[in-house]
């Protein structure tokens, strides 16, 4: 279980393919701290920390999580969000995380407002997920909460801190991003049908 409160970000050193697999070796600031077996949100996608080396990690994607997130399209290079899990006992600033991103989504605009940013996504409104004006939606792994919100399209405004310790500072119109939805939000809806 995460936060979505990103804890820092690292940078993928190598990809490989293995069957239906991608393995990923990232650089981290916390690699002395980590232990096989261990759960990290990688861009909010919890997996498992398969391999410690002297300079990087693995952690392993299989197809249906590559065909579900953004995952796929990482390159060497590239950053990514990390949070690792929870431990009992921590304050949760965020809010209830599971890493189990439910859908993509795509960046529609980006805008500078008055010091911040407004960053505008849509996504599949025939999902069966939805937003709400001030509720919660973790996207990339990141905690936020929804200024706008409408049918298939919300919007976040990101604060200098966030923009400057995560991947949002290289968001683009037409990336794609990981969605996880509120879970109480997720429950309400599953439980609308009986009713």
């Amino acid at each position: 279980m995460f936060s979505g409160i990103v804890e820092t970000m690292g940078r993928v050193t190598a990809i490989r393919s293995e069957s239906g697999n991608v393995h990923f070796r990232i650089q981290a600031s916390f690699l002395n701290e980590l232990k096989i077996d261990q759960s990290i949100a990688h861009n909010g996608v919890c997996l498992t920390v398969v391999d410690i080396g002297a300079d990087d990690y693995q952690v392993t994607a299989i197809a249906e999580t590559l065909q579900k997130t953004n995952l796929g399209k990482i390159q060497i290079g590239d950053w990514v969000n990390l949070e690792r899990c929870l431990r009992v006992g921590d304050r949760l600033d965020g809010h209830i995380v599971q890493g189990h991103v439910d859908l993509t989504g795509e960046c529609v605009s980006v805008q500078e407002d008055a010091g911040s940013w407004r960053y505008q996504f849509r996504f599949d409104s025939t999902s069966g997920h939805v937003t709400v004006g001030k509720g919660s939606i973790c996207i990339n792994g990141v905690s936020l909460t929804v200024v706008d919100s409408a049918p298939g399209f919300f919007s976040v405004a990101i604060i200098p801190y966030t923009y400057e310790h995560t991947t949002f500072k290289t968001l683009k119109n037409g990336d794609a991003v990981n969605l996880e939805f509120d879970i109480l939000g997720k429950y309400i809806a599953a439980l609308m049908p009986r009713a």
